[in-house]
């Protein structure tokens, strides 16, 4: 219980801390949304006007400490105000749309690259010290030390605009109303998600496949495999039946914590193949200054 409760209290503390610095960055970024947004106003723009416009989209005036109570109260009860650029939408659902996206992308690429990643992981350890061996495990672990821009346009100039085999980019043809209900559009958003998908799944493999790898050499030099290959069953048996199966529990454990990892390590290739999810927001959040948007997607 002691434990529980010490785990407890350092995560609260860890997401104060992260809140905090999610309330001053943006503070301390030069221009005001609200003014940057009459810049380019054809009409005349008088303090009445700003004070109404911020107050409909939920600024709050005062000191920061006032402002930071206003903030925490709407991180924890998830109002998140009203959209700037896409003004009357609410940033909740606009970065609950974008935030269903990632999850799509990084969820499949998670699930693929594990599955690869251990089958992989089972052979180099199986066939240790031969040419397979030899030369995955080292080639998986290049590419996913490669820079994801370079994977991301390296495909889209070969398979895209090269070959053209697959769209450039965003989650479905252009004009087409989203329809979950239709196989027609699903077909479209996996046909456009493939190359996304493989630029997030290989940076993954090479990770999955060396933490099976060392467990599979682990529990190889195990008594009871020992004891299995002496009782005459194939070799087969004993790494797929034996070993793979046990080998699997920690890479399971650990893949829960992938999840998270990939969504934020995807944020390159969904800008580069224009997809809809959170990266367009932050991108446009850095590029317009747009606080809001800021506040809602470094929360998430």
């Amino acid at each position: 219980m002691g434990y529980f409760l010490r785990r407890l209290s350092f995560y609260l503390v860890a997401l104060l801390v992260a809140a905090t610095i999610n309330f001053i960055i943006p503070r301390a970024m030069p221009g005001d949304p609200v003014t940057m947004m009459f810049a380019n106003a054809t009409v005349q723009v008088t303090p009445e006007r700003i004070a109404a416009m911020k107050e409909l989209l939920g600024f709050v005036d005062g000191n920061y400490f006032v402002q930071y109570l206003h903030y925490m109260k709407n991180i924890l009860s998830w109002e998140l105000g009203t959209s700037i650029k896409y003004f009357p939408l609410s940033v909740n659902s606009l970065l609950g749309s974008a935030f269903g996206w990632s999850l799509f992308l990084a969820g499949t690429a998670v699930i693929l690259s594990f599955s690869i990643g251990s089958v992989l992981g089972i052979f180099a350890a199986w066939k240790r010290g031969s040419k397979f061996d030899t030369f995955i495990t080292p080639g998986m672990l290049i590419i996913q030390a490669m820079p994801q821009v370079v994977i991301a346009m390296m495909a889209m100039f070969i398979f895209a605009i090269g070959l053209k085999w697959f769209p450039t980019g965003y989650a479905y043809t252009a004009g087409q109303i989203p329809d979950w209900t239709s196989w027609e559009f699903i077909k479209d958003v996996l046909y456009h998600a493939v190359l996304p998908l493989i630029c997030a799944t290989v940076i993954q493999i090479g990770g999955f496949l060396v933490n099976m790898r060392n467990n599979m050499i682990n529990l190889l030099n195990e008594d009871y495999i020992t004891m299995a290959k002496g009782k005459g069953l194939s070799e087969n048996r004993v790494v797929f039946n034996y070993a793979a199966r046990n080998a699997l529990l920690p890479s399971v454990t650990a893949l829960s914590m992938s999840l998270g990892v990939a969504i934020g390590g995807q944020l390159i290739i969904e800008i580069i193949f224009n997809y809809p999810a959170l990266a367009q927001y932050y991108s446009t959040r850095f590029t317009h200054v747009i606080t809001k948007y800021f506040k809602g997607s470094y929360s998430l």
